[in-house]
């Protein structure tokens, strides 16, 4: 019984580091933006084409420079993303 429990609490913590990773705006395809709160298809597709166009983010407050993303989404965003260069 014992095995079980442990079995299942180390499932859900696997799975809870999965589901909680942030995401890096400036390597994450745009399936993987399109996750986040807030951000659907076509605001990830221009992500990624903003960066193709501009280069890399360099801190979360650069993604209000994409159109149809303003402070409010950023903020709401918080730790779901994270910038690396």
């Amino acid at each position: 019984m014992l095995k079980i429990i442990l079995s299942t609490l180390c499932g859900c913590l696997c799975w809870a580091t999965v589901a909680f990773a942030a995401v890096d705006v400036n390597t994450a395809d745009t399936k993987a933006l399109s996750g986040l709160q807030g951000i659907g298809p076509a605001k990830a597709q221009a992500i990624v084409d903003y960066r193709q166009k501009n280069g890399p983010f360099k801190t979360t407050k650069d993604l209000t420079k994409v159109k149809g993303i303003g402070p409010k989404i950023v903020e709401k965003l918080g730790s779901e993303i994270v910038i690396t260069r």
